[in-house]
């Protein structure tokens, strides 16, 4: 995988929720968890598995509403990092952090009602291997995101000195198709890449923002859209 030992470190850890989630980036933080609980819907008692939950945003904020959740993740320092969210908002009972292989998922066949995969699989070098990981331990429900190919997210990709995986929406038919998972929904959003929204204060973001769902709101915006999110069934 792709900046994999740069992702373990303790200090990229310790950072990353404010390198990502602060000025701008506040934006994305909470479109991505919009988009989450739109894609998952009501989450009380219901069993779900993040794939690379990194620092646990999305793990503590589901457990916040009632699920019952497994963050799972290759770093060692991103799972600490969760923990201590779990502790703080007071929801350690509904949270287990395990470290593992997204590859090699350590649960039998069906065992949770969804599972979700956020910012991972533009740095999966085997995607259609962790997908078919994903829904082979879920029983209705698999959500994740990519970045798009044909969009302003490949310029900004170019910059990158770790580089990431970008998907055509061919490339994710095919790993729908060859996991055996429908698609129920898909939104495309963010016509800026996220990285310009990261270098920019939160209130100036916010003017940008407005313009940027203007264009994406257009059939043109649907194109060229950087992001997309993934909603299938098993």
């Amino acid at each position: 995988m792709k900046g994999q030992e740069w992702y373990q470190a303790d200090n990229v850890a310790e950072e990353y929720d404010d390198k990502r989630f602060s000025r701008g980036g506040r934006l994305i933080d909470r479109r991505e968890k919009q988009a989450v609980l739109d894609a998952l819907g009501p989450v009380d008692d219901r069993s779900i598995l993040e794939v690379a939950c990194g620092t646990g945003r999305f793990t503590v904020m589901l457990a916040e509403r009632g699920a019952d959740i497994v963050g799972l993740d290759i770093s060692g320092p991103m799972l600490q990092q969760g923990r201590q969210k779990a502790a703080a908002a007071g929801v350690d009972d509904h949270v287990e952090f395990m470290r593992g292989d997204a590859a090699r998922l350590p649960f039998p066949d069906d065992h949770f009602d969804a599972v979700l995969a956020m910012r991972f699989f533009h740095l999966a070098d085997t995607p259609a291997a962790f997908l078919a990981e994903m829904r082979r331990v879920a029983k209705e429900q698999v959500v994740f995101d990519t970045f798009n190919r044909f969009s302003t997210r490949s310029t900004y990709n170019w910059a990158l000195p770790m580089g990431s995986r970008l998907y055509s929406r061919w490339e994710v038919d095919r790993l729908l198709d060859g996991a055996g998972l429908e698609l129920t929904e898909a939104t495309h959003d963010w016509v800026l890449p996220y990285g310009f929204y990261r270098k920019i204060p939160n209130e100036l973001a916010a003017s940008f923002r407005s313009i940027d769902t203007v264009i994406g709101g257009t059939p043109l915006g649907e194109k060229i859209a950087s992001v997309s999110y993934w909603n299938t069934h098993v």
